[in-house]
């Protein structure tokens, strides 16, 4: 090989630290690569989503009364899923909110998914009307949820 070649291969060849062209492609091909890495992992996600199997189903207090008085008095709490069918074997829990009552109520559905819950509430000195939570604790049996916030019930001073 000749001294010729040798020096044009020389002539040819860059280090990295002297060629400027090294960096000019890579932010761009890191966005590409990065916008696509998200669009197909929100892909994936959504396709992971609509699995009934892993998906919960969320369910619903429907208190009867929803306003009452203060006062002894027993309320009918039906716990139902998104389709409407009542759910049995759930466990409501009433607390007082803005009202009061002592301690919590507890009660369990039965068979058409209707708890009656034994109430006394109490609305404070010059206090016109109150709340009391609605809470569910889902049967064991099923994927259900309780995670959004249920209705309350209303109580107004007569």
């Amino acid at each position: 090989m000749s001294d010729r070649t040798h020096d044009s291969r020389t002539a040819n060849r860059r280090t990295f630290s002297t060629d400027t062209r090294a960096i000019e492609g890579l932010p761009v091909r890191l966005v590409i690569a990065l916008v696509v890495g998200v669009a197909s992992l929100s892909v994936m996600m959504g396709m992971i989503g609509d699995i009934d199997g892993l998906a919960a189903t969320e369910l619903d207090a429907q208190p009867q009364p929803e306003v009452t008085t203060p006062g002894d008095q027993s309320i009918d709490v039906a716990v139902v899923d998104p389709d409407g069918s009542r759910v049995a074997d759930a466990t409501v829990i009433v607390r007082g909110g803005s009202a009061r009552i002592d301690g919590v109520a507890t009660a369990r559905t039965n068979g058409e998914g209707v708890a009656s819950v034994d109430v006394d509430p109490e609305l404070g000195p010059n206090q016109a009307d109150g709340t009391l939570t609605v809470d569910i604790k889902p049967p064991a049996e099923g994927d259900y949820v309780d995670e959004r916030g249920n209705t309350e019930v209303l109580v107004v001073d007569e």
